[in-house]
Order: structure tokens, then sequence, then C-alpha cells
């Protein structure tokens, strides 16, 4: 057998939950380690892991990852109530990948992985379409309270100069919720320069939304720091006939339903989460979508954008087998073990990220797929297979491609 792909430094490996935790071994035990030396620090995400160590092992991975540079994630659980009960938590732990994204700041970009045989839901689209989702603050770095009598509720901010300021929220005559949200100018900032940076490597124009017409200050703050960080950018634009374009949230939704498509559409945190999830479904699907965090320091994240498919994990655990699409989560492994290979200079691991990507194309393309893809497909008969299986048929095509 020829020699592994050899590497230098390691990656920051995030381990997950449920069925996408089971892909993620089998990912690595047949795609990834019969060819790579592989290297990584090892953090166990895991919803039972995150409890035993009150959520700090979360912290130590977005921590690794300032110092590796480069971290692959598998998808986790965000628990909820009923979450809460079937794991036995000490606490309704936060979003792992809010704690990692606070820590590392940044922006997160999701392009869907688009086939010759899946044709779009929005039959003008014609090329992938971006979501730059800002991955700091907003509702992800909220804290809430339930108020449960009559009382003031009010906004309060005191300035180490001594400065005070204050607003009435709302005066309850009854029970209710609150809810106080955050940003700061200098994540935003970063956020903008990541767009505009992003843009010009794609050679794609950059659209940019929130509705500062209802949000006055907040959002209006997000508008106000795009429009100067462009003129940065401005004259690389002109030049390359690309467009910086700022609209209301809500006329954006309509634009993009009507664009071609190939464009970067920049989004608030929520609206990137939601926004994300749209795009990669009318392109066909959740599984079938790249997601990375680039953080202002040049630090890089790879996840896939989806969740851990509890439903098949059920099942699985029955003893059923699972027709479970890993594409996302393979390019999660593609994408960082190239970009560690593009800092390192490794150009035999930059390639091997390639032609694990070609590979699956090569599956794809012979209407080898998951359960998933089988009635999106047109022009070629499917041929389902489960998990294992469809694996399986990318291992021989990337030996192939390899030999």
């Amino acid at each position: 057998m020829k020699e592994k792909i050899q590497m230098t430094t390691p990656l920051v490996e995030m381990d997950g939950d449920e069925m996408t935790r089971i892909l993620w071994k089998m990912i690595k035990d047949e795609l990834i380690l019969p060819f790579v030396d592989l290297k990584t620090e090892y953090f166990d995400l895991g919803l039972v892991k995150r409890d035993e160590t009150r959520d700090q092992i979360t912290v130590e991975s977005a921590e690794a990852t300032k110092r590796l540079g480069v971290a692959v994630k598998c998808a986790t659980i965000t628990p909820n109530a009923k979450r809460m009960t079937e794991y036995n938590l000490h606490e309704m732990w936060k979003s792992p990948n809010g704690t990692i994204r606070s820590i590392l700041d940044g922006t997160v970009f999701r392009t869907p992985i688009t086939i010759p045989s899946i044709k779009p839901a929005v039959k003008n689209w014609e090329k992938p379409i971006t979501i730059a989702r800002h991955a700091y603050g907003d509702v992800y770095k909220s804290v809430e309270l339930r108020v449960d009598e009559p009382g003031v509720a009010k906004l309060v901010f005191d300035g180490e100069s001594g400065k005070h300021e204050e607003v009435v929220i709302q005066n309850f005559k009854g029970a209710g919720v609150l809810q106080g949200m955050h940003n700061l100018d200098k994540s935003i900032r970063s956020f903008a320069h990541s767009c505009f940076k992003f843009a010009l490597d794609m050679n794609e124009s950059l659209w940019f939304s929130t509705k500062d017409t209802i949000s006055k200050k907040y959002d209006a703050q997000f508008r106000i720091i795009f429009d100067e960080v462009f003129q940065e950018y401005k004259d690389e634009f002109e030049k390359r006939g690309l467009e910086y374009f700022y609209t209301l949230i809500d006329d954006a939704v309509a634009r993009v339903i009507r664009s071609k498509g190939g464009f970067i559409w920049a989004c608030k945190n929520y609206d990137g989460d939601v926004m994300s999830d749209m795009v990669s479904t009318a392109f066909g699907s959740l599984a079938m979508m790249t997601s990375v965090l680039v953080s202002p320091e040049g630090n890089y994240e790879y996840e896939a954008a989806h969740g851990t498919v509890t439903r098949h994990y059920y099942k699985y655990l029955q003893g059923e087998e699972t027709s479970t699409n890993p594409m996302a989560t393979i390019f999660a492994w593609s994408g960082a073990l190239r970009k560690r290979g593009e800092k390192d200079g490794l150009k035999d691991l930059m390639n091997f990220g390639d032609q694990l990507e070609a590979a699956c194309f090569d599956t794809l393309n012979e209407g080898i797929c998951t359960k998933d893809l089988v009635n999106l497909m047109e022009g070629i008969e499917p041929k389902c297979v489960n998990s294992a299986g469809f694996i399986a048929a990318i291992r021989e095509r990337l030996e192939k491609r390899l030999a």
C-alpha cells in the first residue's frame, strides 16, 4: 500500500452526537485513516461529556482552535427541556456552536454542494448562493427573564465614566418574557471585512440585509459599519465589476428568490441561521451544504450545517439500517484537511482534500446516493444505498483517484 499522507500540525477534532457521531467514525475509518497519517487534538463534544465537564470542554476546544488554527466539528445537540430529561443533565447547556463562535468571532460561510442531476427548487437559480452568517452575539448570546407579576422592565447602561442611560422596555400588567441582546462594533467590523474579502476571493457580488427601518440603532449600526468598511474595498469591487448591495431583509428574500444566484448574502446571526437552511434545502438537501467559520485572526472551523439526525439515530439503536447522507460531514473533513495542508505547505494533504470531494461527486454522478436524494435526481437512474454502502462507494472511487 502507498505510504500515508503526512501531517505536521494537528487538527482540532470535535466529536458530536447521535447519528452524526456514528457517521463521524465511519468517515474516519473508511475515508481518512487509510490514507492520511491523521494528527488531531480530540475533544468529545457529545452531550454526555459536555455535561460531565460543565461545558468546559467546549471552551477548551475553541481555545485549541485559536492555538492550532484549523478545526473540524461534528454536529452536536443543543439541549431543550426534553433533552434535559433524556440525558439527565445538570443544566440546559447553551449551543456549543454559539459558545465556539463567541470565542472565535468571525463569520460562518455556507455554500450548497451542487451536482448536475439535482436542480434547485427555485427554477431560475443557476449558481450557488453563499450565506455569510455573522457568528457572534444577538439571540445566541442573549439573556432572558420570565416575569410572573406586574412590574417595569428597563434597559440600563452604566458606563465606566459614570454615564447612566436607561429606557423603559415595558410596563408589564401581568406575566411575560424578556430578552436582552447585544453586539460589538469590533465584531460587526470584522464580520464586514470577512464578507468583503470573501467576496473578492470568490469574485462574487455581496448582498447585505437587516431591518434598520424598525431597529434604528441595533440593526442600523450593522448597516453603518458595513458602509464604512466598504469604502476600503470599493475600488477593487468597481475594478472587477462586482456590486455591494444593501437592502431590508424582507426585500432581500424576495430578490434572492427572483435571482439567478451566484452571489454572497451576508446576514446577521439569526437571519443567517434560518436563511442557510432555506437555501440549502432549495438547492437539494440540508446534508448538501458546506459550512466554515472564519475568524478575524485567520482561524477556521469546518462543520456540517445540519443537526444530529435524531430520528435515524433511534432507528440505528434498534438495529435498523439507515440511509443518512454524510456529504456535509465529509466536506467538513475535506475542507479542514485542505486548509491544514495550505497553512502548513503540504500539497499532498491539500490534494487529498480535493480528491476526497471529487470521489464524492464521482459517486453521486453515477447515481449512487442516500435516500434523501433519490427523488431529487433527474436524468439519471438513482441507486439508493445505506450510509455504509455510500461511504464504501466513495472509498472505492477515492482509491482509484489516489492510485
